[in-house]
């Protein structure tokens, strides 16, 4: 039985769209998928979770959601669709030493982060060009703008994201598409405390350059539900950080540095 409630119609951003969101099994993905739901989008989910992805339609709603089990590294085709949102991202082990890094690794990094969004957007592309509207929200990172906090595959297919999203932009301008990234901090999951060695209090005080606050993935999926809105009709071939600040102020240095 579905359990999201939908909003008022007058307050509906999204009413009577389509929309396909990559890795919305979880996290981000799924946290984005609910949203637009909630304001009236029919969400097709497509990912590689198949348990977890169809788990979501269930609560969302069969008039709602639907699932595909969808490998982004491999080319496929969409129907109607007016937002396409490219979520799906991995990450390789852990390895700060260049010559420790396997090219293996880096290619399928690589054919996640950049190949898929390339397909993603090549794809959608083609169902939006004869409606001559949609939006395509690629999702970056920090690492699409700085470097030195993730391995070197993640970083270099989260900056190729961003340029990728800005050459695509000025493409399918003439066909009224816009184009947008969308690159969020680190969320503190269980997967992301681990991974850098740190608890709760230790992220928000050390990571976040705005005092006493985490980002949260519903975070994310509220910038995602601007850009795929009409409210962001004229916004297109940009990088919207969602991070507090970090990638413009580094927290821990300069004038304003924390005594």
């Amino acid at each position: 039985m579905a359990t999201t409630t939908l909003l008022p119609r007058e307050a509906r951003r999204l009413e009577g769209k389509v929309a396909v969101i990559t890795g919305g099994a979880g996290g981000i993905g799924e946290s984005t998928a609910r949203l637009f739901s909630k304001h009236g989008a029919k969400v097709i989910i497509a990912d590689i979770r198949d348990d977890l992805g169809k788990s979501v339609c269930v609560d969302l709603g069969a008039e709602t959601a639907s699932f595909v089990h969808c490998d982004v590294s491999i080319e496929s085709d969409f129907g109607k669709l007016d937002i396409m949102v490219n979520n799906a991202a991995i990450s390789d082990p852990p390895k700060a030493n260049i010559l420790d890094n396997d090219k293996a690794d880096f290619e399928r990094v690589i054919g996640v982060n950049l190949t898929g969004v390339f397909l993603g957007t090549k794809h959608a592309a083609r169902a939006m060009i004869p409606s001559r509207s949609g939006s395509i929200i690629n999702v970056g990172s920090v690492s699409s703008s700085v470097g030195g906090v993730a391995s070197h595959a993640y970083t270099s297919s989260k900056h190729a994201v961003v340029g990728l999203t800005r050459n695509v932009a000025a493409e399918l301008g003439r066909y009224g598409i816009r184009v947008n990234c969308l690159s969020p901090y680190f969320i503190l999951t269980p997967l992301t405390k681990e991974f850098f060695k740190i608890d709760e209090n230790a992220g928000v005080r050390v990571y976040s350059n705005l005092d006493g606050v985490s980002l949260q993935e519903e975070d994310v999926a509220k910038a995602a539900l601007y850009l795929g809105s009409d409210e962001s009709k004229y916004v297109s071939g940009q990088n919207l950080a969602v991070d507090g600040g970090f990638t413009t102020i580094n927290p821990a240095f300069g004038l304003f540095a924390r005594a």
